[in-house]
């Protein structure tokens, strides 16, 4: 089997948007999954993307995907990556994607002169985190995760 890491393109936009909603179902979240295609699209290609986005593929088959953005991190003052999602389908697990596709990652934000990547794991999601151990990953559980959204957004917003 032929295993590949790339920048995805616009034509590989489906795909992803289906894995996107595949890694919802994983992390039990379908209710919270609403992207379109349209939206992943202008992430990723569009006049204001900001988005960084690879694609694994075996052999022609897309089987995952990493997407990530720049973060500053203000008391230390670096540069980083937000992982925002490592995913690779069930069937393909356990045979270097992940860990390549992370590789992939950690070369871009170094080249964009960053100092560390960021990224969350659900607590329940145990194989997850003990992959991201294995590689000298730390996680700080005193950090709450916050959201506004909806209507709280749009009052604070107005």
């Amino acid at each position: 089997m032929n295993l590949r890491i790339e920048k995805a393109a616009p034509k590989d936009v489906s795909q992803i948007v289906t894995l996107i909603r595949e890694f919802a179902e994983f992390e039990k979240l379908s209710d919270f999954c609403e992207i379109s295609e349209d939206d992943l699209h202008a992430a990723i290609f569009g006049d204001n993307s900001f988005v960084n986005c690879l694609v694994a593929f075996a052999d022609n088959a897309l089987v995952g995907y990493a997407m990530f953005y720049p973060v500053f991190k203000s008391f230390r003052g670096e540069r980083s990556v937000f992982l925002e999602d490592l995913y690779v389908s069930p069937a393909m697990r356990g045979q270097g994607f992940g860990l390549k596709m992370l590789k992939e990652v950690a070369r871009a934000a170094k080249q964009q002169n960053c100092a560390r990547m960021d990224w969350q794991a659900l607590k329940w999601n145990t194989p997850a985190i003990k992959f991201y151990k294995n590689l000298g990953a730390r996680f700080q559980d005193e950090n709450f995760d916050f959201n506004l959204r909806g209507a709280a957004f749009e009052r604070l917003a107005s």
